[in-house]
């Protein structure tokens, strides 16, 4: 083992970004090092059992206005990034005081902390960062589809973020965009909770990343023998509030020769549902890796917690997902064999959906191999490794600085050969035609790149593959 380290641990309010950092806090703790958590009161139980010092930050978040409170509800890009941006501000004298008197050696921080980042750059401490998502580059990124909805919020408000980034700036943050705050780089060490074989695009990334599996408390395995099938239906905790979804489900499964248990949270009255048929249970919580453990069918949002558990658990999947993180998801499941997506939510499409996985073996045999692959992987103890040895040297392979420079080239090229058709038009058919050509050249550059990018990338590949080989 590693000599004992100073670390401190940051993440947002979510129990999507905060579950899958406390097993490796715990790891952590039992290989000897010095942990603190800074979390909020509602984390505080489960950060403590980590043996995890818990530091409390409620303090510091804002009062929102309802529109605000809104923007966050609906998973609102804009306001999340403008109420990381203020959370950050207000923790700077706090944090100031921590980073001296503390004096950690490493940073392991959520990817969406910002507070965390900007203050393992700001003190210059080595920072490993927990991708509680896919990591998500401009390959990966590829299978996020953004509703106009969100491409709206997202372009409408970079004026904001940017006035908002521009705060930090006297405070000794340096920030060049909203971008750099989020997006995967390939020279930060960073933590990803799956296998490289589920992870899209892997081969992308350098290896100052590590691919450990899903990060949870459970030794439990797979165990599906009983007398009838169980449909197990959560859709997160985040955007719950559905009854009438779940009445949707409880009309298309109550017929049906299986038990169902439907996990809605505390924000719902469960009385809204009416009377239960007998083979229909409603929780407001439930262990969720107990009961995906002998569940046949997971109907999910497609959280990436929520679809890494089902798959450990080898239980295939019928995806609902309702953000663009979640739609890669759901598309990456789908893709392996593991799930259907649900295009009709209506309760004869849920039926649809949930007998075509019971009806057909492949889609639990392709979650059994998705758990074998995880159940493979370093899991929280190399997760914990890997901190420990931060910050790490990379072996100098770097697939999109390649990539970037071929699709650099392109652009040059595509653009010179525009150029003269531009020149020869006008030269031969008058100036008055050109336009069209640049309009049209504008318009098709973008689909030609994705096309040149997709081959020079399998080319890329390719030969690292040779090389290796060699």
């Amino acid at each position: 083992m590693s000599q004992m380290k100073k670390i401190a641990c940051f993440c947002i309010p979510a129990h999507g970004h905060t579950n899958p950092m406390l097993p490796v806090a715990a790891e952590l703790v039992k290989r000897g090092n010095e942990v603190r958590f800074y979390s909020f009161e509602e984390f505080k139980e489960k950060i403590a059992k980590t043996g995890a010092s818990f530091v409390s930050c409620d303090a510091f978040l804002a009062k929102l206005t309802e529109k605000e409170e809104a923007g966050l509800k609906n998973v609102s890009t804009t306001e999340m990034t403008i109420q990381d941006i203020r959370i950050t501000l207000k923790m700077d004298e706090f944090l100031e005081r921590e980073f001296q008197t503390f004096c950690p050696d490493v940073v392991y921080t959520d990817s969406a902390c910002f507070w965390g980042k900007l203050n393992a750059w700001k003190h210059n401490v080595p920072m490993v960062v927990s991708t509680s998502t896919f990591a998500f580059n401009q390959m990966s990124s590829q299978y996020m589809k953004n509703s106009p909805k969100e491409l709206a919020d997202m372009i409408l408000g970079l004026p904001r973020v940017a006035k908002e980034l521009k705060t930090l700036e006297p405070y000794g943050y340096h920030v060049k965009n909203a971008l750099s705050l989020v997006q995967s780089d390939n020279e930060t060490d960073s933590i990803v909770y799956t296998s490289k074989e589920f992870q899209p695009f892997a081969e992308s990334f350098s290896d100052r990343y590590v691919f450990v599996g899903p990060s949870v408390f459970s030794d439990a395995v797979p165990r599906k023998e009983k007398e009838k099938p169980l449909v197990y239906i959560s859709l997160g905790t985040v955007i719950n509030d559905r009854p009438d979804f779940y009445g949707k489900c409880i009309q298309a499964l109550k017929d049906l020769n299986v038990n169902v248990m439907i996990s809605c949270g505390n924000a719902m009255d469960r009385e809204v549902l009416g009377e239960l048929p007998d083979n229909v249970e409603v929780y407001p919580y439930v262990n969720q890796l107990d009961v995906l453990s002998k569940a046949d069918v997971f109907l999910t949002h497609c959280g990436m917690n929520s679809v890494s558990e089902s798959l450990y658990m080898a239980t295939p999947t019928v995806l609902y997902p309702q953000t663009n993180e979640q739609q890669a998801v759901a598309r990456r499941t789908e893709e392996i064999g593991a799930g259907i997506i649900l295009i009709d939510d209506s309760a004869e499409g849920i039926r649809a959906c949930v007998q075509e996985i019971l009806s057909k073996k492949a889609y639990a045999e392709a979650a059994k191999r998705c758990s074998d692959e995880f159940r493979a992987c370093a899991g929280p103890a190399g997760a914990a490794e890997f901190i420990e040895n931060a910050p790490h040297k990379s072996n100098g392979v770097d697939p999109l600085a390649e990539l970037n420079r071929s699709n650099a080239k392109f652009q040059m090229i595509y653009w010179a050969i525009i150029t003269v058709c531009i020149v020869l038009t006008g030269i031969f058919l008058g100036w008055s035609h050109v336009w069209m050509i640049g309009l049209a050249a504008g318009i098709l550059s973008h689909p030609i790149g994705q096309v040149v990018q997709k081959r020079a990338y399998a080319a890329i590949i390719q030969k690292r593959k040779n090389q290796k080989q060699d």
